[in-house]
């Protein structure tokens, strides 16, 4: 009977960084798509903000009233479009996941519209 505790003991003692770090792991790319769904829903506002005539000081002031981390960068593609980036790092916590995202992790969301 003993044999079977130590048995269990060392297959959880195994298994438990696995899920540890799973959990952690899923924590993080949860954060990640939060993350930028909100940036998604911030572009929204600045192409709102720019429709309305708003001037890229104007609306950087906006933005870093939001959010201090988040940068605009706006292109002139021709005559025709205007292409609006947004970027945010985000810190990853789980060790071992910079392996696969670099840390911290550039989010970046963009859109690009017409001239109107």
């Amino acid at each position: 009977m003993k044999k079977k505790r130590g048995q269990a003991l060392v297959e959880f003692v195994i298994i438990l960084p696995i899920f540890v770090f799973m959990v952690l792991a899923i924590i993080d790319i949860g954060k990640i798509l939060f993350m930028r769904n909100e940036l998604e829903s911030e572009l929204s506002e600045v192409i709102d903000l720019y429709r309305n005539q708003k001037t890229y000081n104007e609306i950087m002031t906006e933005l870093k009233h939001q959010d201090e981390d988040i940068l605009l960068e706006v292109k002139n593609n021709d005559n025709e479009t205007v292409t609006f980036y947004l970027k945010k790092k985000v810190e990853i916590i789980t060790p071992g996941l910079n392996l696969i995202f670099e840390n911290p992790y550039t989010l970046e969301v963009q859109r690009v519209i017409g001239y109107e």
